[in-house]
């Protein structure tokens, strides 16, 4: 009797931890086949990036009081000790990076036939790790290392040999440029694998938790988006607007109102004192078309730089330069 009741009661336990999990794993696990937005994907990867260049900024600061170009010859190597260590303690250890995990994401092995969420095996983590920071330390160290091959001149051996490397680098540069290429126009029309990396190992972006909320809000984006609109049109803008005739503009209007108040100076007191442009004493005075004296030197370089130059001071538009003919009167003791 005690032991079919002790029978019973491990039975209705296991029953109770079963139905709590099995209850719980539907709000805990996501469904991996449920498509994560482009924007998030592509949000996670900036979001890593910036991470990675804080660190590094941080990390440079330490040495700011140091000779400067300290950490330079090892600068390579730094870095990918640095992205090692976030691999460390974000991918490898929590199955997804810094960026993922603020937008609830994380990495699904596709090479399971699983219809389940899989996380990544420590080879595919490892080698997502290699091909992710191998060809940037390679990209950036492979100027010192050629360099290191040649012993001798251009047609010797060591010449021929970091010619043909170089020649060799750049065209599996090219192919590897060529291939994220054509990836992220795969990713644009699936939504999946916007790395190459990623689709080499297999790993795949998914969501962490069902019904996510993302920590970066879509109203922080859309400031985002709209500052980078802004800062775009500005520097589409600002290289069209002749700024030199918009202040000559506003200095004109300015001038005509402290004549018409009356507190101008009367017309010809102080103007050989100072350029119209760079305010100071006139060096071989010129004037051009106005009573505005200039250095010679600052009208010739400007009107040879802009051939609509006007007058800073007064707006008129500058014509040839004319020498000032002063006459000047000494006066006896």
């Amino acid at each position: 009797m005690r032991e079919s009741s002790s029978q019973y009661i491990s039975s209705d336990l296991e029953n109770k931890h079963d139905g709590k999990r099995t209850a719980r794993g539907p709000e805990t696990d996501a469904d991996p086949q449920t498509p994560v937005l482009r924007i998030s994907q592509l949000d996670a990867l900036e979001l890593d990036s910036a991470l990675e260049q804080l660190l590094w900024t941080q990390f440079s600061q330490c040495f700011q009081n140091y000779r400067p170009g300290l950490l330079t010859p090892l600068e390579p190597e730094l870095r990918a000790l640095l992205q090692l260590l976030l691999w460390r303690f974000t991918l490898y250890s929590s199955n997804a990076t810094v960026g993922q995990s603020l937008l609830s994401l994380r990495y699904h092995n596709t090479l399971s036939s699983s219809p389940r969420f899989r996380p990544l095996s420590r080879r595919q983590k490892l080698s997502l790790l290699l091909l992710t920071a191998g060809p940037r330390w390679l990209q950036e160290r492979s100027h010192s290392l050629l360099l290191g091959l040649s012993t001798g001149g251009p047609m010797s051996e060591g010449g021929l040999l970091q010619q043909g490397l170089r020649k060799c680098l750049n065209l599996v540069s090219s192919i590897a440029q060529l291939t994220s290429l054509i990836n992220f126009l795969v990713f644009l029309r699936k939504g999946h694998h916007p790395v190459l990396a990623e689709r080499i190992v297999g790993a795949r972006a998914v969501f962490s938790k069902p019904n996510v909320v993302r920590d970066v809000t879509y109203q922080y984006m859309n400031r985002e988006l709209l500052w980078h609109g802004f800062a775009e049109f500005l520097i589409f803008l600002l290289p069209l607007i002749d700024t030199r005739k918009l202040k000559a503009r506003v200095s004109s209007i300015v001038y005509g109102r402290e004549k018409t108040d009356g507190a101008a100076a009367p017309e010809g007191q102080g103007v050989f004192k100072e350029c119209g442009l760079c305010g100071e004493w006139p060096t071989m005075p010129h004037t051009a078309g106005c009573q505005h004296v200039f250095c010679y030197y600052c009208i010739k370089s400007h009107s040879i730089a802009d051939a609509y130059l006007t007058c800073p001071k007064c707006g008129v538009e500058a014509g040839e330069p004319k020498l000032v003919k002063m006459e000047v009167e000494m006066i006896g003791r």
